[in-house]
């Protein structure tokens, strides 16, 4: 029987952009109504669902009403819930944040982040490897506009070395979905589970070749190391509510991840169980090594907010790189809270710093600010969420994370790396947050004083980090549902029998 609320995160934002490229004509405030009005419903629509799924049970929606592993599905659970309702979040921020005249620089910003929302939601959502390879494109179709919104040389440079990493990994991964439909005959996730434990003998290398090539295009997708370069120049470079709603394409490919290395090849998967345990947690240790190096080499706020991204994926990478229940369930917690983060760190380092061509110039030369202590509060908020000190929800995501490899064979690994990176990560955030807010100008400094700061772009900072301050005091109850999320990510059998029972609706077959 379909649900038929699994598909509103995906066909509110995608009849939502066809209206605001219609509605181009019709000036810039038909669009942001429609905008904010729709980014509202999704988010409300994603509050509904993480309730629904709350009880444990998967829900699946047959697209076309064909039945699976024949047709596309989408399959809500407490992983694809949690993103979504994370992804509702941020993006009402985002769209509000944009109004602060950030979607004047150039056209079709609101469809363009319809599009992107419609991408990301669905990939949650999907229950299909090539459907997963579609939205992948759809979002990464999307990002490409957004990352050039406004133009600029040093944006368009930027935009062609990632346009140029993503059309790679999308090669990668078709070679990767075709890989494994040539051994197994399938590409359903809950049917893949089924049948990669009965891989002949001689097609278990094929198949492991499949595996890896999907784990590589995942590592592109959540700019783990050596595939973390393209993040700085692409995210330091376009416009702040771009970046913002981008902080949360890192967590796509860790999600995914997560779907596929528990789901398909998790511990039921005969000779390929854990096929990509041993290179995840020292990917992660070193990408949060090189993250907190350029912290401390950045030379402005945009370039701090990019390496500090790269950092927190280390640290969430970590927690996954360890699968056990309590790892996942800090990941999970961990990854809410630095999306937030990041995005907040975007937006203020865009009201900070005003270059149209998207430059971040080293503070001290920036001249003072206006609205300097309320900037410098916020900032010192987001910093302390960033590097994991009290009383935010970034110090509880890292000794969770530390709390759950306390009794495995990495903690020496990962209590060093986590605990020697956050005093680093500390100075290099004190060390900016002095030169941008008490560090005296230069003779002849470019004064920004007189700007006066965007209502709606402030406000959106500090609900964030009032979402965190939230996260901290609710981290009991939300860690009791994100050990549940995780519990029930290592017992997928309840995922696989709700998809491959799942029965087309009698309303439509004539029953």
């Amino acid at each position: 029987m379909n649900n038929h609320w699994l598909i509103l995160p995906v066909a509110i934002p995608a009849m939502t952009a066809a209206m605001l490229v219609l509605a181009q004509a019709y000036g810039l405030t038909i669009q942001r109504a429609l905008s904010v009005g729709a980014t509202a419903i999704q988010l409300a629509t994603a509050i509904g669902l993480y309730m629904l799924a709350g009880d444990g049970e998967p829900r699946v929606y047959l697209l076309g009403n064909w039945p699976a592993p024949f047709g596309i599905v989408l399959v809500l659970d407490r992983l694809a819930a949690t993103m979504l309702l994370l992804t509702g979040v941020l993006a009402i921020g985002v769209v509000l944040a944009s109004l602060g005249d950030w979607d004047r620089k150039g056209r079709h910003f609101h469809a363009l982040l319809q599009f992107q929302l419609m991408g990301i939601n669905g990939a949650f959502l999907t229950g299909d490897l090539f459907n997963l390879f579609v939205f992948f494109e759809v979002l990464l179709i999307a990002s490409y506009g957004l990352m050039l919104h406004g133009s600029g040389p040093r944006r368009l440079r930027a935009g062609f070395h990632y346009i140029s990493i993503n059309l790679i990994g999308s090669t990668v991964f078709l070679f990767a979905v075709g890989t494994i439909y040539a051994v197994t005959g399938t590409l359903n996730m809950a049917d893949l589970a089924v049948k990669v434990p009965q891989v002949a003998a001689g097609n278990e290398a094929l198949l492991s070749a499949g595996a890896l090539l999907l784990f590589t295009v995942f590592a592109i997708k959540s700019a783990m190391v050596p595939f973390h370069w393209w993040l700085p120049p692409t995210y330091g470079t376009t416009s702040p509510a771009a970046a913002a709603v981008f902080a949360i394409m890192t967590k796509v490919g860790a999600y995914s991840i997560i779907r596929v290395y528990t789901l398909i090849f998790g511990a039921d998967a005969g000779p390929l169980a854990g096929i990509v345990t041993p290179w995840i947690l020292p990917a992660a240790i070193v990408t949060l090594v090189l993250g907190t190096i350029g912290v401390l080499a950045s030379r402005g706020l945009r370039d701090l907010a990019c390496y500090s991204l790269i950092a927190s994926m280390g640290t969430v990478l970590i927690a996954l790189g360890l699968f056990t229940a309590e790892s996942l369930a800090a990941a999970l917690y961990y990854a809410v809270q630095s999306t937030l983060t990041s995005a907040a760190l975007f937006l203020l380092a865009g009201l900070l710093v005003n270059d149209a061509d998207g430059r971040s110039p080293s503070p001290a030369t920036a001249g003072p600010l206006s609205h300097g202590t309320l900037f410098a509060g916020l900032y010192f908020l987001l910093a302390i969420a960033m590097v994991g000190m009290p009383p935010l929800a970034g110090f509880i995501g890292k000794l969770l994370i530390l709390d759950a490899a306390r009794t495995g064979p990495h903690i020496v690994a990962v209590w060093s790396a986590i605990l020697i990176t956050g005093l680093l990560l500390t100075i290099g955030f004190a060390r900016a947050g002095i030169d941008t807010f008490w560090r005296k100008p230069q003779a002849g400094a470019r004064i920004a004083a007189t700007r006066t700061a965007p209502i709606l772009p402030t406000a959106v900072v500090a609900a964030m980090i009032a979402v965190l301050a939230a996260l901290s005091l609710l981290a009991g109850p939300i860690m009791d549902d994100m050990t549940a999320t995780a519990n029930q990510l290592l017992q997928p059998q309840t995922y696989i029998r709700a998809v491959l029972e799942s029965r087309p609706s009698a309303a439509f077959v004539g029953e």
